[in-house]
């Protein structure tokens, strides 16, 4: 004779299921990560704490580990163009200079 389940022991399956599930997934994770690591580099450098805090911050508010966000970061550094890029200061001085040259030959003309 078979017994009949209760709640209590369907809602236990299922929750060893879920549990079951979960630990495949981050097995398959850990395996796709290390595949992944294979062809990288470590690389160790020092920043300043209120860096690594913004850095840390960052990557919380982009739902991303940390080191994905620094990766994205060197990426997008080292991938764009390597010509000097001015500052916004920079910019600022040399509207100054434009504008007051065009105010001074605009006086002598």
């Amino acid at each position: 004779m078979r017994q009949q389940l209760t709640d209590a022991d369907r809602e236990r399956i299922e929750a060893i299921r879920a549990e079951v599930a979960e630990e495949e997934a981050e097995a398959a994770e850990a395996e796709a990560a290390e595949a992944a690591e294979a062809d990288k580099a470590v690389i160790s450098v020092r920043v300043p704490t209120y860096l690594a805090d913004r850095i840390k911050a960052r990557a919380v508010a982009e739902h991303i580990p940390a080191s994905a966000l620094v990766r994205r970061i060197l990426s997008q550094a080292t991938d764009g163009p390597t010509a000097a890029v001015l500052s916004v200061q920079q910019v600022e001085n040399i509207a100054r200079r434009v504008h007051q040259e065009l105010a001074e030959q605009s006086r002598a003309a």
